[in-house]
């Protein structure tokens, strides 16, 4: 196993942002087979795995951000002032991203709730009369 070093930092972050091996070799200053063998070591691609978590979070976060103030721009759409074109495209997106928004929603509360029921069990509870998986 290879021990994760601060040197390991510019490969990480080269590969978490999509350049293939060789490329995030060069961008790091590292030859690419020292890539290869950071990427065969299980705690360097946890650590990669759990930096491009980080990222799509990050980037959720702002689109989220930016949702907010799209909602705001779709319902001065509907103001009498703009063409009656512009209005029906700014209420059809809304009530179709709205229905959309609010499936999810519902989804991941039930899903939420589900996780939370499965949490509470005994750990022998998760098996089946054979001793696998239910």
């Amino acid at each position: 196993m290879i021990k994760l070093r601060k040197a390991d930092d510019p490969l990480l972050l080269a590969l978490a942002c999509g350049l293939s091996a060789e490329q995030a070799a060069k961008q790091a200053g590292v030859s690419a087979k020292t890539a290869y063998r950071r990427l065969d070591d299980a705690a360097f691609s946890a650590r990669l795995a759990d930096l491009r978590r980080d990222m799509l979070a990050r980037a959720a976060a702002m689109l989220t951000a930016a949702a907010v103030e799209s909602v705001r721009t779709l319902a001065d759409l509907l103001k009498p002032a703009n063409a009656p074109a512009t209005r029906l495209n700014a209420a059809r997106a809304i009530l179709e991203h709205g229905v959309k928004l609010r499936a999810l929603v519902e989804v991941e509360a039930s899903l939420k709730e589900l996780e939370d029921r499965v949490a509470q069990l005994p750990a022998d509870a998760h098996r089946g009369r054979d001793g696998g998986y239910a």
